[in-house]
């Protein structure tokens, strides 16, 4: 019998085949986005909204970055005017405070501050693929994107449906990749933030960003909310060089 000019048994064909597709786009997109894991279906750590302030860094020497040990604090690209620091609360602990710092001069000014979330499981000096924490580190920021328009960003920015994520993850987390800057973590500059080319192969991780919130940890990204993206996108200027710090306070504090 026929339905519309095509074979029951034809139908049945494409139908399969259309799901298969759709899981490995689903596979596919979940490979680029944060650390590569299903950070939409997992644990709600930190769930509920954050209400104390920014945490205020000691500002002893205004040249330097506050709480930065020199190892970190020697890591700073000489040219960079920029900075976002990522304080993490605690090596297990998935909440953690950014904030921007400008330099003028030879002095480093506290620009804005914002609450933020890191890796569900806190951080690593060692980050691997699925360990579901953020690498302690210095790094560039040289890319931008996500499925909104560009909303005036300074980094090139790439705008594409491909960012979204899947619809089968939990609702909160639908509109993570709205906007995102990617950190040039184990990534080939110069290219989009989901390219998900891994120059120090799969094992390491990658597609690490910092993306909007969703009220809860993350797989390996750094979130904030809406207005801290957006504030983020429009004033971080590739001629100045930006970089993140990003670390558990008290590894970033530390000089060993």
């Amino acid at each position: 019998m026929r339905n519309g000019g095509v074979r029951n048994g034809g139908v049945r064909h494409a139908m399969v085949a259309t799901v298969a597709l759709g899981s490995v786009l689903a596979t596919l997109t979940t490979l680029t986005a944060c650390g590569g894991a299903q950070h939409g279906g997992g644990e709600d750590v930190g769930k509920a909204a954050r209400t104390r302030p920014a945490r205020p860094a000691t500002a002893s020497d205004p040249t330097r970055i506050p709480d930065l040990a020199d190892r970190w604090q020697r890591r700073i690209p000489a040219n960079s005017r920029q900075v976002v620091a990522v304080y993490g609360d605690g090596k297990n602990s998935p909440d953690s405070t950014v904030v921007l710092y400008t330099k003028h001069g030879s002095t480093w000014d506290r620009t804005r501050s914002w609450p933020a979330h890191n890796g569900r499981k806190g951080w690593t000096t060692d980050h691997h693929e699925g360990d579901k924490r953020s690498p302690v580190g210095v790094f560039t920021l040289s890319d931008a994107g996500g499925v909104l328009k560009n909303p005036g960003a300074r980094l090139p920015y790439t705008q594409s449906a491909a960012f979204a994520a899947p619809r089968w993850w939990s609702k909160s987390y639908w509109h993570d990749f709205d906007y995102v800057i990617a950190i040039d973590y184990n990534r080939v500059k110069g290219t989009p933030p989901n390219d998900p080319t891994r120059p120090e192969g799969e094992s390491k991780g990658g597609g690490i960003w910092l993306h909007m919130d969703h009220g809860s940890g993350t797989s390996a990204c750094v979130s904030l909310s809406g207005s801290a993206m957006e504030y983020l996108l429009r004033t971080l200027d590739p001629d100045r060089h930006p970089v993140v710090v990003m670390g558990d306070l008290a590894d970033l504090k530390s000089s060993h």
